[in-house]
């Protein structure tokens, strides 16, 4: 069997002791490569930025949501302490805290989901989640950040590797907001 792991920046590639060194030589290389491409899938989908994270809500919009939800803007912003998102629906804009950027990608997914289920429905009634729930990892993503705020409560670090107990005054204070994923 082979198996391979990532220790710092180091990919650590697990062989068996009879292969040959050709075989040794393509295992590693592939190995790499399932590696990376598996950590591609996993990392959230706007540490390029805000452009990116906007692509990705639109591409969310059209699987889940029937391209229904048409934010104007999605961008991250400074670590919203007692939120991991905010929606304006009446500008269509949804801002992610950066507590959220090193996320898995199916966890930022779900929270943009969320907020983009926000521009349909405004309250979290019955059609709001079945809007929500159209996002298949919906309840593992809950539980994920049902996990990043126990952490918190603990005193441990979040996601981005700062303190987040306290509260924390949301980073767009002046504007209405219609929403939050809230963290607890």
């Amino acid at each position: 069997m082979v198996s391979a792991r990532r220790e710092g920046d180091t990919v650590v590639v697990f062989i068996p002791g009879w292969m040959s060194e050709a075989e040794e030589h393509d295992w590693v290389a592939e190995m790499v490569r399932r590696l990376e491409r598996s950590e591609s899938r996993r990392r959230s989908p706007g540490r390029r930025g805000d452009e990116a994270l906007l692509r990705r809500g639109r591409e969310l919009s059209t699987r889940y949501l029937e391209g229904r939800a048409r934010p104007v803007s999605i961008r991250w912003v400074p670590p919203m302490r007692t939120r991991w998102a905010s929606c304006t629906p009446v500008d269509g804009t949804i801002r992610l805290s950066e507590r959220l950027r090193d996320a898995p990608g199916w966890v930022v997914d779900y929270v943009l989901v969320h907020e983009l289920a926000h521009l349909l429905e405004a309250g979290h009634d019955a059609r709001f989640w079945s809007w929500v729930h159209r996002y298949p990892r919906t309840e593992r993503a809950i539980g994920y950040l049902e996990g990043l705020n126990a952490a918190a409560a603990l005193g441990l670090t979040g996601v981005d590797g700062e303190d987040t107990g306290g509260a924390d005054e949301d980073a767009d204070a002046d504007e209405p907001v219609e929403d939050a994923v809230t963290a607890g």
